[in-house]
């Protein structure tokens, strides 16, 4: 009997590691998949404990997309985002804290869609990505349409979005789609070795950061200028801002406590 997939998390520190793990089926996602994984990245978001998230897979492949008949088939699973959830897919509620995705292998329509709602993207030098959801007759549905459009460009968007094709980790990465490409079986250690130096810098000022980022995604540069003051009253009258100056004048490494 096969196993059903799941997600698992572990924390590391300040770091919440949150895996995929379904590789007898290419980590394709379920429906109860995909609960899990936006209650995973709700306790990340919630957590204070936790400041930088990591997504990763297990196996060769990142994810093959969805496990289509679980979710149109005669026998679908119908699950609906909990109230006050994150949203997977970064499309109602959005996860606060960093986000560094490690990917391998086969990278296929969602498994794009979930790198492209996190913030930093690692990938094997073995991924393989595609957008092919017009080949089966839809659409991409999960945030494909625009954050591949914001982190590449129109040209190189629409390229790939019409063409459907199969593109390399090289690829990915001369496009912006990915900020790394390493050996493959690498990308995790790198993921977390990227989180962790996150980890060493002020959190609120972190989550400061992409919350405003986000305002200029959202609303454009007015919307990020109007913002500024509200990041200045949070961040300035923080102790980590306080510690941060210490630091400096003691010429030490800032111990920062996410407060």
């Amino acid at each position: 009997m096969t196993t059903p997939g799941s997600i698992r998390t572990e924390a590391h520190d300040h770091i919440f590691k949150i895996v995929i793990d379904n590789p007898a089926k290419k980590n394709a996602f379920s429906p109860a998949m995909m609960e899990q994984l936006s209650n995973a990245l709700t306790e990340l978001h919630n957590n204070d404990a936790y400041w930088v998230g990591v997504i990763c897979a297990e196996g060769k492949d990142f994810t093959a997309g969805l496990d289509m008949p679980k979710f149109f088939g005669p026998t679908a699973e119908k699950r609906n985002l909990k109230e006050g959830n994150v949203d997977a897919f970064g499309l109602s509620k959005r996860c606060r804290k960093p986000i560094v995705t490690a990917v391998q292998g086969i990278v296929f329509t969602i498994g794009i869609e979930l790198m492209l709602a996190g913030d930093i993207v690692v990938a094997a030098d073995d991924s393989r990505f595609c957008q092919m959801e017009a080949k089966r007759g839809i659409a991409p549905l999960g945030g494909a349409h625009f954050r591949f459009l914001s982190r590449t460009g129109w040209g190189n968007a629409m390229y790939h979005l019409f063409l459907c094709d199969e593109f390399t980790a090289q690829r990915a990465r001369e496009i912006g789609l990915v900020q790394e490409v390493v050996p493959a079986g690498q990308q995790i250690a790198r993921a977390m070795e990227l989180a962790a130096t996150i980890a060493r810098n002020a959190p609120l000022g972190i989550q400061a950061t992409k919350e405003a980022a986000a305002k200029y995604i959202e609303g454009g540069e007015a919307a990020a200028i109007a913002f500024i003051p509200s990041i200045r009253e949070r961040v300035l009258n923080s102790a980590d801002a306080r510690e941060g100056i210490q630091s400096f004048i003691e010429r030490r490494p800032a111990v920062f406590g996410g407060r």
